[in-house]
């Protein structure tokens, strides 16, 4: 089948079989191998991309369900050499250990962003808790999200 849709403000036509996930679809009809597959079960969040504004696992999803959608990846995150700024958090604060959850984690704080630019330490939380990180850990993840939030300037993570 042909779908269109929109990835990180291009607009792609591809033909796509029916059983394909978005997942498949990202990294091999559009090369952008940002987006990974670690469980393929949609329980480790490697896979997140933003969809229709909503962070989803992209593994779950079939490549035709996006027909017709605004999906941002990764790759869209930084603008050329420039890092975004919840990329720049994160290097500051060592979040970033081996980068396979990476991409999926700074698209989960990149929606809870986008929806309450304010979160608290619990919400920041509760945003990224269908991330699996086994290297960094998840308090630097946090810091980094704090301190574009200004949580860190009140205190709030004392208990994380």
């Amino acid at each position: 089948m042909r779908i269109k849709l929109t990835v990180n403000g291009l607009l792609y036509e591809r033909d796509c079989s029916e059983h394909h996930t978005l997942l498949r679809f990202l990294r091999e009809e559009l090369g952008l191998t940002g987006t990974k597959e670690g469980c393929g079960m949609g329980e480790c969040g490697a896979c997140t991309v933003i969809f229709n504004g909503k962070a989803v696992n992209s593994c779950m999803m079939l490549a035709a369900e996006a027909d017709g959608a605004v999906i941002h990846t990764i790759e869209g995150e930084a603008s050329g050499p420039t890092l975004s700024a919840i990329q720049a958090s994160f290097e500051k604060h060592h979040a970033v250990q081996c980068g396979f959850c990476t991409p999926g984690m700074v698209m989960s704080v990149k929606e809870l962003l986008s929806n309450k630019p304010k979160p608290s330490t619990e919400e920041i939380k509760d945003a990224v808790e269908g991330n699996f990180c086994r290297c960094t850990g998840y308090v630097q993840i946090i810091e980094a999200v704090s301190e574009l939030t200004g949580a860190n300037e009140k205190g709030e993570l004392e208990h994380v």
